[in-house]
């Protein structure tokens, strides 16, 4: 995306920088497991929580947000729309840990998420009005748009620009949607995204820190290349 919408570089490095040092001295010391090589994309599964019309909302999305290029695939070919859904499909996006009795009045952005729905009520409200503003402005949904069609209403999404009728408060739809995106791109594969680790190879992480720990000391501040290891690899 351009320099001042999603700069994809930009994206990528502020989700991940200072994660792997924050944790690597909590971690006990591992069995001795051996990476095991890249298995090839699994075939698309079924949506467990997305309908069609929503995936096709989502696909467009992570596609826009992570293009392919020489760095990666692009971020459905990722499994990001396969991690979104099997996340609202869960606990977490039934709300199970969330607060949900009230009193529902807004709130300032420093209090967090104030809304009387779950995660998955958000995405389901929020990608339909999306696609509403969208046909209402351009005619048709969100992923029949262009690519600058795209990005400008997804910068306004940010903004809070967008009014989606019934008040639901678009700038804390997409605050969502950004961060799903992210953690999919950079969560163990076991969730779905990351697909072959592509998003460590990326940035260099080495994966289940745990069992690089007796190498924190000794490479920092230096290049550390290492084949990343996941959960999957390591059971």
């Amino acid at each position: 995306m351009k320099e001042d919408g999603f700069d994809r570089r930009s994206f990528l490095k502020g989700a991940v920088v200072g994660g792997a040092a924050a944790v690597a001295s909590s971690l006990p010391k591992p069995s001795e497991a051996q990476p095991k090589a890249d298995a090839p994309p699994p075939p698309p599964a079924a949506y467990a929580f997305l309908n069609p019309e929503e995936a096709a909302f989502v696909e467009a999305v992570v596609d826009h947000m992570i293009p392919a290029d020489e760095h990666s695939p692009k971020g459905s070919d990722l499994g990001l729309a396969v991690f979104i859904d099997r996340s609202l499909a869960s606990g977490w996006g039934k709300g199970e840990r969330l607060y949900l009795q009230g009193p529902w009045k807004a709130g300032a952005p420093n209090q967090g998420y104030q809304l009387p729905l779950t995660p998955a009520e958000l995405y389901r409200a929020g990608i339909a009005a999306s696609n509403a503003a969208c046909v209402k402005a351009h005619g048709k949904r969100f992923d029949k748009l262009g690519a600058a069609e795209r990005e400008a209403f997804l910068m306004d999404l940010r903004a809070g620009k967008v009014n989606f009728d019934g008040g639901l408060p678009s700038r804390v739809f997409f605050a969502a949607l950004y961060q799903n995106v992210m953690e999919g791109m950079f969560s163990d594969p076991i969730y779905g995204g990351n697909r072959n680790k592509a998003g460590w190879k990326m940035i260099g992480f080495p994966g289940v820190i745990a069992v690089h720990y007796q190498n924190v000391e000794k490479f920092r501040d230096k290049q550390y290349k290492v084949d990343p290891v996941s959960i999957q690899d390591m059971s």
